[in-house]
């Protein structure tokens, strides 16, 4: 059914309205403040005389813009405005309850959605389900950003500088009290959840008590918050959980605007 529905989209594609979006997310995935001609050509896929045509056409609308020596492309000013107007549209908590809520229902846990605000992350959407024995966790509540497992699920996904910075702190919360954080079991942690996509948390932060949690992404490409199901849980149900609660992470994230495969 799925596969019939994306042939018939792909049915209604305009090529060059195609091809004008590969070349804004081929810039915006771009490391080097600006990109030839040539190199978008060659990572996009498309002749050199229909890329200078979009790109003029782009720059006109002040969607890309050109370097000084008129050698290289940049995203231009203009996709500020989108971009603003893209995110006071978009109310996080809002797309995250009813994620939360299956994921609550299905799973039998609480399921938190919490979004990172300096070194400090804030919980503005839960849903508890109907189990006899939950967890309650107050909408507003502040945990540090290291705090248990999704400390682990952001760490592993922050930019390298970011992390440093992170792990630098006086205090850090990733495997309870601080005087308990090991380097190097953290680094073997953030291995599994990039690998895996979640990360566990087995009764450090509250005795009896295991969480897991995913990183959510918006338009760029570090996180900006995380979904985390706490409950009476063994580590294999936990184990057991984890995919379902990362294809809930990728959706959420993507509906945030992150590109996610």
């Amino acid at each position: 059914m799925d596969d019939k529905k994306d042939k018939s989209t792909q049915r209604y594609l305009v090529p060059a309205v195609k091809q004008a979006c590969q070349i804004l997310f081929c810039l915006a995935g771009n490391h080097a403040a600006h990109m030839s001609l040539m190199e978008i050509c060659a990572q996009v896929g498309i002749h050199k005389s229909k890329a200078y045509s979009i790109l003029q056409t782009l720059h006109g609308f002040g969607l890309v813009r050109r370097n000084g020596d008129r050698q290289g492309y940049s995203l231009g000013p203009a996709l500020i405005a989108l971009s603003r107007k893209t995110l006071d549209d978009l109310d996080a908590p809002q797309l995250a309850k009813p994620v939360l809520e299956e994921l609550s229902l299905k799973l039998g846990c609480t399921a938190t959605f919490g979004l990172i605000a300096g070194n400090k992350v804030f919980v503005v959407a839960k849903h508890e389900g109907v189990s006899d024995v939950g967890v309650t966790i107050r909408t507003g509540h502040r945990f540090p950003l290291s705090y248990g497992s999704h400390g682990k699920a952001i760490a592993a996904f922050l930019p390298k500088a970011e992390r440093e910075l992170l792990l630098q702190e006086p205090t850090v919360y990733f495997h309870g009290p601080a005087r308990n954080f090991d380097r190097k079991r953290l680094h073997l942690e953030m291995e599994e959840c990039r690998r895996e996509g979640f990360a566990l948390d087995l009764g450090e932060m509250k005795p009896g008590l295991n969480s897991l949690a995913v990183p959510v992404f918006g338009p760029g490409a570090a996180p900006i918050g995380y979904i985390a199901m706490v409950g009476l849980f063994s580590e294999q149900e936990a184990r057991d959980f984890g995919p379902q609660v990362v294809a809930s992470g990728k959706f959420l994230s993507r509906q945030l605007g992150a590109r996610i495969d």
